[in-house]
């Protein structure tokens, strides 16, 4: 057979290969008294070991002497891994956790002695960071890595070789095609191989393709203090888990990401005191499944309590047991800093147990705004999504979030044209949405991804051209009821924090208030504090009361009143609540339109 022919094992050059000879009583030993056998281990003991080839193990095994001194580096020893200067570009494509694995990245080449650049032209190193949720996200990483394979064929012979690297969920879904088939790239590395790529792009500067995309069941970089990047730095996501165990019929993440494991306690809260000390305004703590977090890094953490979920909501897994919960790590971020604003990004709808909303009343630093993903409307597709949960129990978690918090804002995802979706499925998600009223939304027409459980058990069978004209009126009723819950704001008083000048005009400046809602407004000098006569301009990072003055279903438009601060309205804001609570209570409404915690309606 053809494959027999094959060698099991080549040899470098310079080891002689073996005879085997008949065992002789005399022997013609060489001079230097060593046999074949003899000659060829002393020059394996020299050569890398198994340990070499471990990432993290220190190699203590003595090695042989050899000819010209002796080899006390392991492979690719730590200085052959430092940057030395070059130049490294980032794009970062898809949700926040992808903007904080670019600071995660950036934070491990930098300490190798990396430069960051602005400009793609001087870069040695370009990286992108990937999305792999649907399919027009791929293809747009595909178009760029084309029009970089151009660019760095372009450069100048003077230059050194640009590598490309793919991070991120696309690194992991398609290294294959990446590597072997399209060879576009230079360096691969998977979500939890970040602290691999010094070690990549050396193997890469070899010219070599390098890749690692190994999942992890441990890894959440807690050690690794992110290098912020946002604009005026006055915002930052903070990661606080990573991976996801929900198992939805159409979602990658669980391949790209790997298992739910959380970061410890300790490395959350003194990130977060940094962003503090560094005078960050507002944190989003981040993760797959954010409110399913579950700290049991310590022997105290680990009790004997199942989680509790949302009421009607259930799971593909086991109940877990022990651990700090994201109540107990809300609670320990809230506290930090009373001036810095505490929001939190994607959870699910069942891990939302009554003592987080009674916390985000409770605490004035929290944001009065929660995500809570539907997906669908109707019952059975909901099932065929495997959401563990169905259109009522959702409607029911509605009704007890703004029992607890009235003026809360409500977000959502939907996904249009799921597989078997009917067009009376369609219109239970209109209605759903209609009864909602959610203030901001992130629609998507399906698409079906490899591996996952719709992959193998359901069928794509929804024309495009419908998916498009279902997506089309799903965005056209959110955006009509968005429009009622935004003009219910106008006349109140909202704290805005200023992220700076508006895209649309350097006159205007831009904020948002903590229901997240983009407000606008002109640039002017306003008053200190309210009811003072000295006035000061507004800065990015600047809390200012703003009057809204009118709204549509995406913005706010107003007039800055004066300077403020979150905590200075804390305790006013916190009077006003519980008189709506009372007359919330008293008139026994379980609905209420509005998206912000309002603190004047005549001011």
């Amino acid at each position: 057979m053809e494959y027999l022919r094959k060698p099991l094992m080549t040899l470098p050059h310079h080891w002689k290969p073996l005879v085997c000879a008949r065992h002789r009583c005399c022997s013609n030993l060489p001079r230097d008294g060593k046999t074949p056998v003899d000659r060829f281990r002393a020059q394996v003991s020299r050569g890398p070991s198994f340990q070499d080839f471990i990432k993290g193990v220190s190699v203590h095994k003595p090695r042989a002497e050899a000819a010209g001194g002796c080899d006390s580096h392991a492979y690719l020893s730590e200085d052959l891994s430092m940057g030395d200067s070059r130049k490294v570009y980032f794009e970062t494509y898809g949700c926040q956790m992808n903007v904080n694995d670019t600071e995660i990245a950036w934070s491990i080449l930098q300490k190798k002695g990396y430069l960051r650049t602005a400009d793609l032209r001087e870069a040695d190193v370009v990286l992108l960071v990937t999305c792999s949720i649907r399919e027009k996200a791929e293809q747009t990483i595909w178009n760029r890595l084309r029009q970089l394979t151009a660019l760095k064929k372009r450069r100048l012979k003077s230059h050194a070789p640009m590598k490309i690297g793919i991070l991120g969920c696309m690194a992991e879904r398609l290294k294959t095609e990446l590597l072997e088939r399209e060879k576009l790239v230079d360096v691969l590395a998977g979500p939890d191989a970040y602290r691999d790529l010094p070690r990549l792009l050396t193997v890469a500067d070899g010219g070599l393709q390098a890749s690692n995309v190994l999942l992890s069941l441990e890894e959440t970089y807690a050690d690794v203090m992110p290098v912020h990047h946002a604009p005026q730095g006055n915002t930052a996501f903070v990661s606080i888990m990573r991976g996801c165990d929900n198992m939805c019929s159409y979602c990658i993440v669980p391949f790209t990401r790997g298992r739910e494991r959380s970061r410890p306690v300790s490395s959350v809260l003194e990130e977060v005191r940094v962003l503090s000390d560094q005078g960050v305004k507002e944190v989003t703590l981040l993760g797959q499944n954010v409110n399913s977090y579950r700290d049991t890094s310590e022997e105290q953490f680990c009790g004997s309590d199942p989680t509790k979920l949302s009421q009607g909501f259930k799971t593909v897994y086991r109940a877990k047991q022990g651990g700090l919960r994201f109540s107990d790590l809300l609670d320990r971020v809230s506290r930090i800093d009373p001036d810095m604003r505490i929001r939190f990004t994607s959870p699910h709808p069942k891990d939302f147990p009554d003592e987080v909303l009674h916390l985000i009343v409770e605490r004035g630093n929290i944001c009065n705004q929660i995500h809570l993903p539907a997906q669908s409307g109707s019952s059975e597709v909901l099932k065929a999504m495997r959401r563990g949960y169905t259109r009522e129990a959702y409607l029911d978690l509605v009704g007890n979030i703004k029992r607890i918090i009235p003026d809360v804002s409500l977000s959502s995802d939907f996904i249009s044209g799921f597989c078997g979706e009917t067009e009376d499925d369609h219109q239970q998600t209109l209605s759903l949405i209609r009864a909602v009223g959610y203030n901001v939304g992130f629609l998507f027409a399906y698409s079906m991804r490899k591996k996952t459980h719709a992959a193998h058990r359901l069928q794509d069978d929804v024309p495009p051209e419908e998916k498009r004209r279902r997506l089309e009126e799903c965005i056209a009723a959110f955006r009509e009821e968005a429009a009622k819950v935004n003009a219910a704001l106008i006349g109140s008083t909202q704290l805005v924090l200023v992220e700076g000048e508006s895209k649309r005009s350097a006159k205007d400046l831009c904020g948002r208030t903590d229901g997240n809602m983009k407000v606008i407004f002109p640039k002017e000098d306003v008053a200190v504090q309210p009811s003072a006569l000295d006035t000061a301009s507004v800065h990015a990072g600047d809390y200012v009361l703003v009057k809204i003055l009118s709204s549509s279903s995406q913005t706010l438009r107003g007039r800055a009143l004066s300077h403020s601060s979150l905590s200075s309205v804390m305790k006013g804001r916190e009077l006003l609540l519980s008189h709506q609570l009372a007359n919330h209570v008293a008139s026994d409404t379980t609905t209420t339109s509005g998206g912000s915690r309002t603190l004047s309606s005549s001011q």
